[in-house]
């Protein structure tokens, strides 16, 4: 069946492709992006009609509507190059083919959610007609459930949308299938809530309208249901002039005489009971029928699906089905015992007619309720006198199935501590129902329904606040009221502590309590009122922990990032090989929810294949609290070295895998995370870096902020070649100004050498040349006293490049010299740097034969330590050689295979800078389309990483191209952008050519005039 495909498709990896809201490919690995704009309209035209030929030109038409460039064809088999790319990396059986007029796409018919979609309506169709109709409504239920928005939501294409729109049409038709089903079934009660919301949303749409009335007519609300028929008349008569459609007054008029139709007959209680005597009549003969339940909390909001999902396992009638049991589950506070009350209340009559029983297992203090004990408040509950209740767990047990066997019971169990106190009260038979509530997921209950609660998104959490302070003080201070549940992370019971307080003092403003929570280090303290606490809440949790647990739940406060890597806990614990894998120690916070598994996707996973955790908010402050109650310093500033010393051995692995070098080290210890782990996750270093971005930088301030500047600088630095190969500028620069000033309170002068040196570096791929030169000015200074012989080779390569821009060869040769004296032949790497920067200046002087040997030379190297990075570099060198020579197809073959390296390694800046080149050689070709499309990615990229320098250079040959196909407007506009930031650089060579060009536009507009 469908459904069950579904389910299980769900729980592994989801669909490949996505178009049941936003378009999304997926890979194992997670997400695989799709560039916005062109390609996801072409992906999302041959995805609706996958298996079916996509004419050219109606993708043109998707893309331009009636005025498309000339070029058009050309750039939608562009957008099919790299959509073919996507799809490589996302799944082997997913194939466009060229068949002309255009082209189509095979997939696998499971792997594009609107197919599911679909299949599951029809089979949903055909259970209906077997009269299988909680089965149908079921199915139908998850057909919905896969959608995440409009179809296609944000999608550039009109055309595109018209199409959505018809598709989102079949997605209110199977909403309508499904609760016209349950209607049939009876769950008119839970429905009303569901049902308003789908009139809310689709006001026009009278089959929802009529829904929502039967629902409230059996449910006895027979006023609200005439009111929302007055309701949807006045809509209709202010929106189009119309009166309601036959079928909607057919019902009114039926509701208005209670006319016999509408009832639904219900199977009495006896017909569901055993024949004989029933164990559960008082002495009397009357049935003791317990209602046990806590009362239902007023202002609940949110979880609606959570709610249906409940109710319908509960709620299942079909003849296969064992005893229903849902385990809802979720951190301290989130709201799971007021979930299992309102489950329980809305099926308490309807479902459970026999009576409800409910205990509270104090499953998070050191005395969890005993399941005999419970047994023997159950038995009595139902009518057992005292004296006749067995003594032993096993008799109890016996006689309490036996009481229920012929009944619809109930049983709510709140805080459950594991599985083995639930057995024992699992009633046999499937008439009843169990819902259980825990902070530990309860897995090896079999068939239980596992239902996960979350935060509250904050729609819902303002709803919630509203209930209680008051809708106005709410609309009065939306911007306050948006701080208030930001900062309490959309957590129920926070958010009821702060309404309360809110409640019980009308006069003061929500901004004062705002305000009051600003301060981390106070707002668990403020989370009190009356006897709901936050901390005391965690707490439970938090002591029935082992002593290692709670040590490594303080710890991991110390992290700063959004989600941390698994290998972390060991390295807090400092317990490098205590499991046989490093998530191991981190699980037992998991089952207890406080810890989440989170990641780039459903399975936590990232792109490495490691397991990625995370906080809430309110239990990394709890954990910061205990952190500074229960540890010392000492533990403390161990568990942040190590932390530190961990970073750098992975950072310096990832180096020797990327540049086949280490580039600047430090005294500071490392910490080395298990072997088969690293190289588990460094098998694609720059991916593993790209994830771990947020943390290594925020590592580096912390460090730098705790005042451990010997781990911080290093830190920074080292991280600074791949900030710029991947374009990462702002971090670049953030990370050495805190670690800077570290270095600096400390006097620790190999730091401010080294980072002095890195700034150096910055400031030139932004062009800044007066920074740049200060900064390493201030470097050599520091590493000559120091007698560092790399950093000056560094420095002195870089100040020949500066020298290089700014127009001064001789003096750029004399201290790329300089460097490689520095160097000596102890690194190689750091020589094949000077090699490819001196190439640029020995090849404008015209001598070939030196530029050749040497960049032979740095390709050897380069090759020979494994770094594809540097040989990209001396491939764009060597397109450079074959374009001064006049051999632009092999100029141009060269520069392709640089640029696909260069892609291939996310070097984004090494991207810019040879399509540019690229763009050059077309327009010695002649082929000024080819270079205008060429130089316009070279400026995207350039602007894309705010290299302001970069894109004035490449606005300097599209002037060029400008005046070569007469637009000496366009080529003055972009001639004096770029003079100006040349101006202000001091880029004296650049500066010098786009001034000749404007002579040019200046002489032919002074032509123009005479």
């Amino acid at each position: 069946m469908a459904g069950v495909h579904l389910e299980s498709r769900n729980q592994a990896v989801g669909f490949t492709f996505q178009v049941l809201g936003e378009l999304k490919v997926f890979s194992e690995q997670g997400a695989v992006p799709v560039t916005a704009g062109r390609q996801q309209v072409v992906l999302a035209a041959l995805l609706l009609e996958s298996g079916r030929l996509q004419n050219c030109d109606h993708l043109i038409r998707l893309l331009w509507a009636e005025d498309p460039p000339e070029t058009a064809r050309t750039q939608v088999q562009i957008c099919v190059s790299r959509i073919r790319r996507t799809l490589a990396a996302a799944a082997d059986k997913a194939a466009i083919e060229t068949r002309p007029p255009g082209y189509v796409l095979q997939i696998d018919d499971a792997a594009l959610d609107l197919n599911v979609f679909r299949r599951t309506v029809a089979e949903a169709a055909a259970l209906g007609g077997e009269g299988r109709t909680a089965e149908a409504a079921a199915l139908l239920r998850v057909a919905v459930g896969l959608w995440r928005g409009p179809c296609l939501n944000g999608i550039p294409s009109d055309e595109l949308a018209r199409v959505a729109e018809h598709i989102d049409e079949e997605r209110l038709a199977a909403t309508e299938s499904f609760i016209e089903l349950e209607l049939a079934l009876g769950r008119h009660h839970q429905l009303t809530a569901e049902t308003a919301r789908l009139v809310s949303e689709n006001p026009l749409r009278e089959r929802f309208r009529g829904q929502l009335m039967l629902a409230l007519h059996r449910s006895g609300r027979q006023a609200e249901a005439l009111e929302i028929y007055r309701q949807g008349r006045t809509l209709l008569m202010d929106e189009l002039g119309l009166q309601p459609g036959e079928d909607l007054r057919r019902l009114e008029q039926a509701i208005l005489t209670e006319d016999a139709s509408l009832r639904l007959e219900h199977p009495s209680g006896t017909e569901l009971r055993a024949a004989g005597p029933d164990p559960a009549s008082a002495e009397d003969g009357r049935v003791v029928v317990p209602r046990q339940l806590p009362v239902d909390t007023a202002d609940f909001v949110g979880h609606r699906h959570l709610v249906a999902q409940a109710e319908a396992v509960l709620t299942n009638t079909s003849p296969d089905r064992a005893t229903g049991i849902v385990v809802v589950t979720g951190f301290s506070g989130i709201g799971k015992s007021t979930f299992a009350a309102r489950v329980a209340h809305r099926l308490a009559e309807s479902h459970f007619p026999d009576g409800q029983l409910y205990c509270q297992l104090r499953g998070g203090r050191a005395d969890p309720v005993d399941p005999r004990e419970v047994l023997g408040r159950f038995l009595r509950a139902l009518g057992l006198p005292g004296p006749a209740i067995p003594d032993s767990l096993e008799e109890r047990g016996e006689v309490y199935r036996s009481m229920l066997a012929a009944r619809r019971i109930l049983v709510v169990l709140d805080d459950a501590v594991g599985e083995e106190q639930i057995f024992p009260l699992l009633p046999g038979s499937r008439s009843c129902g169990v819902l259980v509530t825990s902070r530990t997921r309860l897995t090896a209950l079999p068939g239980a329904q596992q239902i996960s609660l979350g935060i509250l998104d904050e729609p819902t959490s303002l709803e919630l606040l509203g209930n209680v302070v008051g809708a106005d003080r709410v609309s009065g201070e939306p911007a306050a009221a948006r701080a208030l549940v930001a900062t309490v992370g959309g957590l129920p019971l926070a958010l009821r502590i702060v309404a309360a307080r809110l409640a019980a003092r009308p006069h003061w403003p929500l901004a004062s309590m705002v305000q009051r929570l600003a301060d981390e280090r106070r707002r668990l303290d403020e989370l009190t009122h009356g006897e709901m606490t936050v901390r005391a809440s965690l707490s439970l949790t938090y002591d029935g922990l082992a002593g290692i647990d709670r040590t490594l739940l303080r710890l991991l406060s110390l992290t700063k990032g959004s989600t941390f890597p698994s290998w972390i806990g060991g390295a807090l614990l400092d317990a490098p090989g205590a499991y046989p894998y490093p998530s191991d120690l981190m699980e037992s916070l998991v089952d207890v929810q406080m810890l989440d598994v989170t990641g780039v996707d459903v399975t936590g996973v990232d792109v490495t294949g490691e397991l990625r955790y995370g906080f809430h908010d309110i239990i990394r402050l709890f954990a910061r609290d205990r952190l500074a109650a229960e540890s010392d310093e000492t533990e403390r500033r161990a568990a942040i070295r190590r932390v530190g010393g961990a970073w750098l051995a992975l950072v310096a692995e990832a180096q020797q895998r990327v540049l086949g070098t280490q580039y600047m080290s430090g005294p500071a210890d490392r910490w080395n995370p298990p072997a088969d782990h690293v190289r588990a996750i460094l098998g694609r270093p720059l991916e593993w870096l790209d994830t771990e971005l947020e943390n290594l930088s925020l590592t580096v301030e912390s460090l730098a902020q705790e005042g451990e500047d010997g781990y911080a600088w290093e830190l920074a630095v080292n991280l600074a070649p791949f900030y710029e190969a991947r374009g990462y500028l702002d971090h670049w620069a953030r990370t050495h100004r805190k670690a800077l000033t570290a270095v600096r309170r400390s006097g620790n002068l190999l730091g401010q050498a080294a980072l002095s040196a890195s700034l150096g570096s910055l400031h030139l791929n932004r062009r800044n040349l007066p920074e740049a030169h200060q900064a390493l000015t201030v470097a050599v200074g520091l590493f000559e006293g120091l007698g560092h012989a790399k950093g000056l080779g560094l420095c002195h390569r870089d100040l020949g490049l500066l020298e290089r821009l700014a127009g001064h060869e001789t003096t750029a040769l004399d201290l790329f010299e300089e460097a490689e004296r520095d160097f000596g032949t102890g690194d190689p790497w750091a020589r094949a740097s000077v090699l490819v920067q001196r190439a640029v200046i020995l090849l404008r002087r015209g001598d070939v034969c030196r530029v050749e040997a040497e960049l032979d030379e740095a390709l050897e190297i380069w090759r020979g330590l494994g770094y594809l990075g540097g040989q990209a570099r001396v491939l764009q060198r060597a397109g450079q050689v074959h374009l001064y020579r006049g051999q632009l197809d092999d100029a141009s073959k060269v520069l392709a295979e640089a640029l696909g390296m260069v892609r291939d390694d996310g070097d984004v800046i090494g991207e810019g800078y040879i399509l540019h080149d690229l763009g050059r050689v077309h327009t010695r070709l002649g082929e000024l389309t080819e270079a205008g499309s060429y130089f316009a990615r070279a400026l995207s990229v350039r602007e894309g990483i705010l290299d302001q320098a970069g894109a004035a250079s490449v606005r300097v040959d599209l002037a060029d191209l400008s005046l070569r196909g007469d637009d000496a407007v366009r080529a003055g506009g972009l001639l004096t952008d770029a003079l100006e930031v040349f101006g202000r650089l001091g880029m004296a060579e650049e500066e010098e050519r786009a001034t000749g060009l404007l002579a040019r536009v200046t002489a032919n507009g002074t032509a123009e005039d005479r």
